[in-house]
């Protein structure tokens, strides 16, 4: 019998990712403690990015997170696989093809979209609860906007045109931004008026985003409503149809319905044998292999699809634990726990404390110790309305507009880093403002404006030259001739940098004829210096370099091999961007001590635009920087440290 207690954290959502990671940051010394995380899918989704993708702002890869990047260097076994069943009697999770024997099991499941046992919504609307269903937004709303453009029937031309959205939370706000923006741009490309376009919002509740209060629900909704939205509040939808939207007795024709108005537990709720705290209203829904959702615009045909039973959300107690098994946690969207005569809401704030409490309990319980209660401490709650502007309360502050939606980066940010390091950070920054199209980020396009590399060639190699001349200029003049005695007694008078005195008595005799040489030799190379030295180089020189001639004359060499490498590097494009950061050094190096021109500030304002890689337009950076990149993505210490770019190597 094994005695390595295994721990499987079921699901990669929020609520999984955070308890694996805390689990293996407290159990990654252990060899008799083996972790493991089953999904479906091979990647973590940013679920509430979602609309993103689907209003085509950003690319479907923005939102994936693939576990290998996540978990590259930690000791987590990943496995994708789709569980079918629980047996929790002899504790062991069942597939297909596989099982999966546990000593403690993490459910986070998640959640899944809830009908409300409505006629037809689900066979008659996308959802937005998945890659997948984002994916189908996307392609559909421009398959819309193609079609409308040569229908000549105005009745089907309007349908095609009408984009209903029912529900209007969180998601339901985000997504009609998003499409709201879209239409802007695919207006002009088929040559739509933009009025034509309708993005119809139908909410059951007298409000939109009923977790803010007051004031910022009514500046969300002047802001939708100034982009060009409409509302139907107090609308209850009583059906769907093909094309077809009944609100109460009134029907909308809409080849496009998103359900974006409710959600319960996933699909694995009704396959396991666990005490449900609620239950979804209808007995069943229709899922794919995909999980359930709104079967709009499926390509699954009839025997890809089956019913999934009465699903709910887990009850658990105070530890997170079931109810029913004390080997058994559930965290995130698919649990239910009753706090302050409230049940949690399905946030990620909810899905993260949830999972840590899970992770800690866990430990406390291998460790022989008293278990923790859960206790919430939400933050806020934010929500972006378009690409410009939000609406956030954080701390009890309600905040709107800019700084709202930078707040949001920000928490996305903070999540990224903690996930997957800078990796996932520089990720982010570049989907979000360094190549976002169409202008559709909080500065607009200004970041995403790019230069061809090509382009900077010229500069590049101009500046290159430079430094190599300058280089090989001191070389000739005997930067590197440390004297007859060599580096054993370094002649001071090969001594060229600036403010470097010494007082042997060689040096006395030849210190005037030196200061005046080297002070010429500033004025014809440099021209009049930008600044006088500040005091922490003229210090370091005196006290320093002064001390030591062969401290100093190791410097000055290394001046000159820096310039020569900078320019060989710039010249043939190797190491473009590090070249391009030493010419900036360097060049603050020579205005520090009074010693740079204003010559300087242009290798400085050139050296920057080298930054953006122009080394790879007509450079070996073209060929060398990939496979640089390929074989550091594989060591041990870029999975450890997340930073690489891209994906980890095995």
């Amino acid at each position: 019998m094994s005695t390595t207690t295994q721990i499987v954290v079921l699901g990669g959502g929020y609520g999984g990712v955070e308890a694996a990671k805390k689990l293996e940051k407290r159990y990654r010394r252990r060899d008799d403690i083996e972790i493991t995380l089953i999904d479906r899918n091979p990647y973590h989704t940013l679920m509430t990015e979602l609309h993103e993708i689907a209003g085509s702002r950003t690319e479907p890869e923005a939102v994936q997170i693939s576990f290998a990047k996540i978990f590259g260097g930690r000791n987590i076994r990943v496995v994708v696989d789709e569980i079918e069943s629980l047996d929790s009697a002899n504790r062991v999770l069942k597939s297909k093809t596989a099982e999966y024997r546990y000593d403690y099991l993490v459910v986070g499941a998640g959640g899944a979209p809830e009908f409300f046992d409505i006629p037809g919504v689900q066979e008659h609307s996308f959802t937005l609860w998945s890659l997948e269903d984002a994916i189908r937004i996307r392609t559909h709303v421009e398959d819309c906007f193609r079609a409308a453009a040569k229908e000549p029937d105005q009745h089907a031309r309007r349908a095609l045109l009408t984009f209903a959205i029912a529900g209007a939370g969180f998601t339901g706000v985000e997504l009609a931004g998003e499409l709201l923006e879209r239409r802007d741009v695919l207006c002009p490309k088929y040559h739509i008026d933009k009025h034509e376009v309708r993005v119809l919002m139908i909410e059951a509740k007298d409000a939109i985003l009923p977790l803010f209060h007051g004031s910022l629900r009514k500046k969300a909704e002047r802001r939708l409503i100034k982009m060009g939205a409409e509302f139907m509040l107090n609308a209850a939808i009583s059906k769907a149809e093909e094309g077809k939207i009944f609100v109460d007795t009134t029907e909308i024709a809409a080849q496009t319905f998103v359900w974006t108005a409710g959600i319960h537990g996933g699909e694995l709720s009704s396959r396991i044998d666990l005490t449900k705290g609620h239950v979804a209203r209808g007995e069943c829904s229709v899922a794919s292999i995909e999980g359930i959702h709104g079967m709009a615009g499926c390509a699954f045909d009839e025997d890809e699809r089956y019913v999934v039973g009465q699903r709910g959300r887990l009850l658990v107690n105070d530890f997170m634990q079931s109810v029913d098994d004390p080997k058994i946690y559930v965290v995130g969207d698919i649990n239910w726990y009753v706090e302050d005569e409230r049940v949690l809401p399905q946030v990620v704030e909810t899905a993260l404390q949830t999972a840590a409490t899970a992770a800690e309990n866990i430990a406390r319980d291998i460790e022989g110790k008293d278990k923790a209660t859960f206790k919430s401490n939400y933050h806020g709650f934010m929500v972006s309305v378009g690409s410009k502007f939000g609406v956030a309360r954080v701390l009890g502050l309600p905040i709107g507009g800019f700084i709202a939606l930078a707040i949001k980066h920000l928490v996305n940010l903070h999540y990224l880093f903690g996930l997957a390091g800078v990796s996932a950070v520089w990720d982010y920054l570049r989907e979000e403002f360094l190549s976002v199209r169409d202008h559709r980020s909080m500065v607009h396009g200004h970041l995403a404006a790019a230069i061809s590399g090509f382009w900077a060639l010229p500069l590049r190699l101009f500046l290159g030259g430079m430094w190599l001349v300058e280089g090989i200029r001191k070389i000739d003049e005997g930067w590197l001739d440390p004297g007859q005695e060599g580096l054993r007694e370094v002649w001071t008078g090969a001594i060229n940098l600036p403010g470097v005195q010494f007082e042997d008595a060689t040096a006395a005799a030849t210190e005037a004829v030196t200061a005046a040489t080297a002070a010429g030799e500033v004025a014809s190379t440099y021209g009049e210096a930008l600044i006088p030295a500040l005091g922490v180089y003229t210090w370091f020189a005196e006290t320093v370099l002064s001390a030591s001639p062969l401290l100093a004359f190791l410097l000055q060499g290394a001046v000159v091999l820096a310039e020569i490498a900078i320019g060989l590097a710039l010249i043939g494009g190797l190491f473009t961007v590090p070249a391009a950061a030493a010419s900036i050094g360097l060049s603050l190096m020579f205005i520090v001590s009074g010693w740079g021109s204003p010559e300087l500030l242009w290798y400085i304002a050139a050296a920057i635009v080298m930054l953006g890689g122009a080394g790879r337009a007509f450079g070996l950076d073209h060929y060398v920087t990939p496979r640089l990149r390929r074989w550091w993505a594989g060591t041990r210490l870029a999975k450890r440290t997340y930073f690489y770019t891209g994906e980890p190597r095995p």
